[in-house]
């Protein structure tokens, strides 16, 4: 008999990557904005007035990046326990079989 359940911890393992690879992108975002901000504050008044419209932008720009890091972290979580219940199950079976 075959027991093939490597799939399932194969697509928690790719899961918990991409929810990875979503938390880096979007912190590293937030760091360029952080970032551009801190040069944009050393400005002159004139430029203060007309950044600001695009502050409120960047702030947008910041809620979504959190969003797509928490979604990230519940991905991330999500992945693990796919890969431990492919894990528990497999050695449940291999228990029974053996």
């Amino acid at each position: 008999m075959e027991i093939s359940g490597s799939t399932a911890f194969y697509a928690g393992l790719s899961t918990i990557q991409t929810g990875q690879n979503r938390v880096d992108q979007a912190s590293g975002q937030i760091a360029n904005t952080t970032i551009e901000r801190s040069v944009t504050s050393q400005s002159s008044e004139v430029q203060v007035d007309r950044l600001r419209s695009v502050d409120r932008s960047q702030q947008s720009d910041l809620a979504s990046n959190m969003v797509e890091m928490a979604q990230g972290k519940f991905q991330v979580e999500a992945g693990v326990k796919v890969a431990k219940a492919s894990d528990e199950m497999l050695g449940t079976l291999i228990d029974t079989f053996a």
